[in-house]
């Protein structure tokens, strides 16, 4: 089985959902944003974990985009809390349309991710649906998080992971729950591929916060150094907070209370101060030990090997990824 089929029954079902059409100010949001792209990694993961078990993976193909849709809502309100002017190097749906119908048109994008995962069937469709409201809940409860680090300065390695966890990881871990879900696979299997989808997203994301200062400007796709620039609350940042000491601390102190200065400059004294600690070598060893314990749960799944694969395969290439 090649990922590529999965991709083209994702691509074909996105195209054939209807969410709505009049207001054409209400929907036309929804369908612009999904029509964006994005790597589609979290409906991927769905169909992956739903084959694993049986030969029958297209009855979790609008399944697994309402966890698409429903992640894509909450990049729509993200933008809108955020100000960000460009999604995937395009305009937000805030700025080409307003905050206002950003807002509704999420609303209703959470309210299609419901009707999509309608489709799961049977005695399956209660815990479908309850594992969803809770992972909905604990995404939002991560982004509230991450907003109250905005105005805190001390915010410790174990609440910055329990964020990350939440905000990014804990759909991760549904999406590859739901296809066993979908599959019937038992309870234990479902809960390590929960947990690898989860330990795979921790890394996923402290990677993230990793290329951002670290990584290829070509291949990275957006601004290296942004999050230096702003202050962002990352692995890297919390970590020297913690650890910086004497001048070294007082230059970091300097340079994140300038409310004027150079960016290039910026960027450079801060890495360096990051170098200095020793901060790369530290997230990279927190990278590996997330993404060792996510296929370690991923050994634990009862399913053909030539099936784990695949899917193995594919966690790999997120592991390995440069952008």
């Amino acid at each position: 089985m090649s990922p590529a089929i999965f991709v083209d029954a994702l691509q074909n079902e996105l195209q054939s959902i209807q969410y709505g059409h009049s207001p054409a100010e209400l929907y036309d949001p929804i369908r612009y944003i999904m029509s964006l792209g994005g790597k589609r990694m979290r409906p991927l993961m769905t169909l992956m974990a739903t084959y694993l078990f049986t030969d029958d993976w297209q009855k979790a193909v609008r399944p697994a985009l309402a966890v698409e849709v429903f992640h894509n809502f909450t990049l729509m309100h993200d933008d809108i809390m955020d100000q960000a002017p460009l999604r995937r190097n395009q305009p937000t749906v805030h700025e080409k349309w307003n905050g206002n119908v950003a807002i509704l048109s999420g609303d209703v994008m959470l309210v299609n991710a419901y009707q999509l995962l309608l489709s799961v069937e049977g005695d399956k469709l209660k815990p479908a649906l309850e594992r969803f409201s809770r992972t909905a809940a604990e995404v939002c409860e991560g982004q509230q998080m991450d907003m109250n680090f905005e105005t805190r300065w001390d915010v410790t390695e174990g609440e910055y992971i329990d964020m990350i966890r939440l905000k990014t990881s804990v759909l991760l871990g549904y999406a590859l729950e739901l296809g066993g879900l979908i599959a019937g696979a038992g309870e234990t299997t479902r809960q390590h591929l929960y947990e690898g989808g989860m330990n795979i997203g921790v890394g996923f994301q402290l990677k993230d916060d990793l290329l951002d200062v670290y990584g290829d400007p070509a291949k990275f796709g957006k601004q290296v150094g942004g999050d230096i620039i702003a202050n962002k609350k990352t692995f890297l940042l919390i970590e020297a907070l913690q650890q910086a000491q004497g001048s070294v601390r007082e230059e970091l102190t300097d340079w994140l209370t300038k409310t004027t200065f150079d960016k290039a400059e910026k960027v450079q004294a801060v890495t360096a101060i990051y170098d200095q600690l020793g901060i790369r070598q530290l997230t990279e060893s927190r990278i590996t030990g997330y993404f060792d314990r996510g296929f370690a749960n991923f050994d634990q799944v009862d399913a053909d090997p030539d099936r784990k694969k695949l899917l193995i395969q594919f966690a790999h290439q997120l592991v390995e990824r440069e952008s």
